[in-house]
C-alpha cells in the first residue's frame, strides 16, 4: 500500500520528488527542503498521515558514494497513517549552513523532534518557534553526532537553564487578567517540580508558572541521563549494542532487545527460529506487564494510594525471582537476546513459574481495581486530568497506552504484525476520555491481555530447535564448531573482532513497546559497526506534551498526568 502512496505522490508532484527508494519494506521520497512543507501538508490532508513518528538527522560526511556529496545532513520525517495503513519517509538533504523548513506548525510532534537534530547535528530548521538544544546542555559546544566530534570529549555545566523567562512572567499574567476578566496581582509565582523529586520518578524537570495554585504556563527540560547512547552504539559492533538497549526503558529491558534485534534482523532480511520467535513474544509480554505494574502502582501512590503499590510490586518481584533471573542471570540488564535468536534457552520448570505468576497477577489486579476503580478519591484524582482527544494525541506523536486511552485502537501488535502476534486471540483495551483513569485503567487491561497471549504461547507447547539460527553472517558457531574446525574459529574471531556485516542500507525496525511503538532507525555502510542508529522512544513525543496538559489545571493534578504518562528517564534521554 505503500508503494501506492509512492505512485500518488510522484503523480501530484511530479519531478519535485527527487528519488524514491524502497529497502526492507520501507518506503522513502526525497524531496527538496523548499518542497517538504508542501509534500507534508499533503501527506497530512490528502493521504491522511496523522502520525509523524519521528525525526531522524543522518550525517553522510562518512558514507561510502557520499564523502563528496555536497548536502551533508540528512533529515528524515518518519511517518504513518493508521486510517490506510501507509508507511512513508520523507527525506530532504542539506549541505553545512542551510536550514530546512520546520514542520513544527504542521505536527506537534516536529516540535521535539527538530530541536533533537539541530542540537545533534546542529542542522537549523527554519520557522522553529524554540530552537534550542534539548538533549545536551545550553552550555555545550558543537554537535555531539557529528562524525567530526570526538566521542571522548565531555563537556561540564556552570549554571542551569532558566525556562521561563521574566518577560514571559509578564506576558503570562497579562493572558491570566484576559482570561478571568479582572485584576489580578503580578506576582506569578515559578516552581521547579525536579529534576530530582519523587513525582518525576527519574531526572527530569518541569518549570511551572502559578497564578495561585493554577498553572498557567509550564516548560520542561530534559537530558540530566543523557549518555548519547546513539554516538556509543556507533563505536560498537551491532551485537556489542546489545547490553545498552537494556538501559533504555530499564523497566521492560528484554522487550528493547527483541524489538533491537528485529530491527538488524531486518537488515540482514533473516528468519529467526520458531522455538526464538514463541519465547521472544512470551518475555516480551511479560516485560509489558513488569512495565504496566511499575507505572501503575507508583501512579497510585502519586495518588495517596500506597496499598496498591505493594499488591502490584510483589508480583512484579515474583517474575523477576521467578522468571527473568533464572532465565538470564540478572534482572534489570537482561541482554537477553541476540541477532538471530536468543542468548539462553528456557529453563526447566519455566512454563510452571510463569504460569504461578500469572495466577498472582490475576489476583492482585483484582485487588487493586477492587480498591480504585469507584473509589471517591481516585476518580476526583484522575477523571478529566490530562484529558486528551485522539487528534491532539496523534498530533503530539502518542502511541500505546497513551493513544489507546483516547480511544484509538492503534497497536503496532495488530496494525502491524512481528513475530507471529497475528496468530494469538487478543483484544486491544482502549478508553474514552484520553484522561488519567483511562490510562491506568487501559493498562490493567493490557495486563490481562498480556497474559492471555502467554497463555496461548505456552498452551500450544514452545518448539523444538534450535534457540540461535546457524546463520555465520551474524551468528556466533556453537562451541564445538569453534574447538573442532578452523572455520568455526575464524567465524567466531571475524564476529567478536568485527562485528557482523551488516549489508548497506537502512531499514526501520519497529515494535510495540511498554510505553507505545519503539523503533530503531538503523543505517549501515557495510560495515561491523553501525554507521547510524536513532532510537524512536515512545515516551519522548509523549513527555513533550506535558507542558499543555497541565495548563489550567494544578500542581497536585501534574503530578498524577506524569505518573500516568510513564516517563522512563532512560529512555527520554538515551
Amino acid at each position: 500500500m505503500s508503494q501506492k502512496l509512492v505512485e500518488r505522490l510522484r503523480a501530484e508532484f511530479g519531478e519535485r520528488i527527487l528519488e524514491t527508494g524502497s529497502q526492507h519494506g520501507d518506503e522513502s521520497v526525497v524531496v527538496g527542503p523548499e518542497d517538504l512543507p508542501a509534500v507534508a501538508a499533503h501527506l497530512k490532508g490528502r493521504e491522511a498521515c496523522e502520525l509523524l513518528l519521528d525525526v531522524v538527522g543522518v550525517d553522510r560526511s562518512e558514507l561510502p558514494g557520499h564523502r563528496d556529496d555536497p548536502d551533508r545532513f540528512e533529515v528524515v520525517y518518519n511517518l504513518r497513517s493508521l486510517s490506510r495503513n501507509h508507511r512513508l519517509l520523507v527525506k530532504v538533504r542539506a549541505p553545512e549552513g542551510r536550514d530546512v523548513p520546520s514542520l513544527a506548525g504542521l505536527y506537534s510532534s516536529a516540535d521535539w523532534a527538530e530541536r533533537e537534530v539541530y542540537d545533534l547535528y546542529g542542522v537549523r530548521f527554519r520557522g522553529h518557534p524554540d530552537l534550542r538544544r534539548i538533549l545536551c546542555h545550553h552550555e555545550f559546544e558543537g554537535h555531539a553526532l557529528r562524525k567530526d566530534y570526538p566521542i571522548e570529549r565531555g563537556q561540564y555545566l556552570s549554571a542551569p537553564e532558566k525556562l521561563i523567562q521574566d518577560h514571559e512572567i509578564e506576558l503570562a499574567a497579562h493572558r491570566a487578567d484576559a482570561s478571568r476578566g479582572a485584576v489580578l496581582p503580578s506576582d506569578l509565582l515559578t516552581v521547579n517540580i525536579g529534576p530530582s523529586h519523587p513525582a518525576t520518578h527519574g531526572a527530569l524537570r518541569a518549570e511551572v508558572l502559578l497564578d495561585g495554585e493554577t498553572i498557567v504556563e509550564a516548560r520542561t527540560e530534559i537530558g540530566y541521563l543523557h549518555r548519547c547512547f546513539e554516538k556509543e552504539a556507533e563505536d560498537h559492533t551491532w551485537a556489542q549494542v546489545m547490553p545498552y538497549t537494556d538501559r533504555l526503558n530499564y523497566v521492560s529491558a528484554m522487550l528493547n532487545n527483541c524489538v533491537y534485534c528485529a530491527a538488524v534482523e531486518k537488515m540482514f532480511d533473516a528468519e529467526i527460529p520458531p522455538r526464538a520467535r514463541v519465547v521472544r513474544v512470551i518475555v516480551s509480554e511479560l516485560s509489558r506487564i513488569i512495565d504496566h505494574l511499575v507505572c501503575v502502582c507508583a501512579n497510585l501512590v502519586d495518588l495517596g494510594a500506597l496499598t496498591n503499590y505493594w499488591y502490584f510490586y510483589n508480583v512484579r518481584e515474583g517474575i523477576y525471582y521467578d522468571v527473568i533471573e533464572p532465565l538470564c542471570g540478572s534482572r534489570l540488564t537482561t541482554n537477553f537476546t541476540r541477532i538471530g535468536g536468543l542468548g539462553y534457552d528456557v529453563f526447566e520448570g519455566f512454563e510452571a513459574a510463569i504460569e504461578r505468576n500469572l495466577v498472582k497477577l490475576e489476583t492482585a489486579i483484582g485487588e487493586v481495581t477492587g480498591l480504585v476503580a469507584r473509589n471517591r478519591i481516585f476518580l476526583d484524582r484522575t477523571v478529566g486530568i490530562g484529558a486528551m482527544t485522539a487528534e491532539q494525541a496523534l498530533d503530539w506523536g502518542f502511541t500505546g497506552p497513551c493513544l489507546r486511552a483516547t480511544g484509538l485502537a492503534y497497536d503496532v501488535r495488530k496494525h502491524a504484525p512481528y513475530d507471529g502476534y497475528e496468530t494469538y486471540d487478543f483484544d486491544v483495551p482502549v478508553g474514552t476520555a484520553g484522561d488519567t483513569r483511562d490510562r491506568i485503567m487501559v493498562r490493567i487491561e493490557e495486563m490481562r491481555q498480556s497474559a492471555r497471549i502467554i497463555r496461548q504461547a505456552l498452551g500450544r507447547g514452545l518448539p523444538a530447535g534450535p534457540i540461535l539460527t546457524d546463520d555465520p553472517r551474524f551468528a556466533l558457531p556453537p562451541k564445538e564448531k569453534v574447538y573442532g574446525s578452523i572455520e568455526g574459529v575464524m567465524n567466531q574471531f571475524k564476529l567478536i573482532m568485527e562485528g557482523a556485516r551488516v549489508p548497506a542500507g537502512e531499514a526501520y525496525g519497529f515494535g510495540e513497546g511498554g510505553n507505545g511503538e519503539l523503533g530503531f532507525y538503523c543505517v549501515s555502510d557495510g560495515g561491523g559497526r553501525p554507521y547510524r542508529v536513532k532510537v524512536r522512544p515512545p515516551c519522548f513525543p509523549i513527555f513533550s506534551a506535558f507542558g499543555e496538559m497541565v495548563k489550567g489545571l494544578m500542581i497536585p493534578d501534574a503530578v498524577a498526568i506524569l505518573g500516568s504518562i510513564n516517563i522512563i528517564a532512560g529512555e527520554l534521554d538515551r
